[in-house]
């Protein structure tokens, strides 16, 4: 009966599409999938005020929310408009004290002013600032899922993602990382599930992971840590 699926809603990272889910698979007798897109920020948009806006997107009651890197910081935003069944991170951080040394540099001398032009128009580097690697022969994957290149959104999720400032977590809240995570690396991350050999992109390449953990995780949650 509808009134027993749970509804599971998907963020991606920054600049990416949706497309990064597209492996992952859950019983549809028991969910059904939402992707969620990133949308232009509004002027002066602050990410509780752009977190709102994407949350009124839902209308189910007790969602599963998840959220991949940038997405992940996005849906603990979402968070506190939501009543969620669960929340999960992928590939992320969930407090200020995870994020590592060089953004924490970039937010106090502001350098990040700079660095946004840097990756318009230059996939490498994108590429690499989104998913921790360089394109070289993946040109094609990458302009696949890297498409939400527009200069103000670009601008604004540097900016958001930098200066992000959260001490404590969500309460209950999932978190999945990667051993060989290159964005956020792993040694900064404390209470997480671990993914060995993950990397930042283990969306896409270790999909059979997720499809044979999240449905237990959803339902029952879960106390592993790293």
């Amino acid at each position: 009966m509808d009134q027993d699926i749970i509804h599971v809603y998907f963020m991606p990272g920054l600049a990416a599409n949706p497309t990064i889910f597209e492996h992952i698979k859950l019983p549809e007798k028991q969910f059904k999938i939402h992707w969620m897109e990133w949308q232009i920020p509004e002027d002066n948009e602050t990410i509780s005020d752009y977190a709102l806006r994407l949350s009124k997107q839902i209308t189910e009651k007790h969602v599963a929310l998840l959220g991949v890197s940038f997405g992940g910081v996005l849906v603990q935003e979402m968070s506190k408009y939501l009543k969620l069944k669960r929340l999960i991170i992928i590939s992320s951080i969930k407090s200020t004290h995870e994020m590592p040394n060089r953004m924490k540099i970039m937010s106090v001398t502001k350098a990040y002013k700079l660095f946004p032009a840097s990756l318009l128009g230059n996939m490498d580097l994108l590429a690499k600032y989104a998913f921790g690697e360089t394109v070289k022969k993946r040109v094609e994957l990458y302009k696949k899922y890297l498409s939400v290149t527009d200069p103000k959104y670009i601008n604004w999720a540097v900016r958001e993602m930098i200066c992000w400032k959260q001490d404590k977590p969500p309460e209950n809240l999932i978190h999945i990382h990667g051993s060989l995570d290159n964005v956020f690396p792993y040694r900064h991350i404390k209470n997480c599930i671990t993914v060995n050999k993950g990397t930042h992109i283990m969306v896409l390449n270790k999909y059979r992971w997720f499809n044979e953990h999240l449905p237990q995780l959803i339902l029952e949650g879960s106390d592993e840590s790293c």
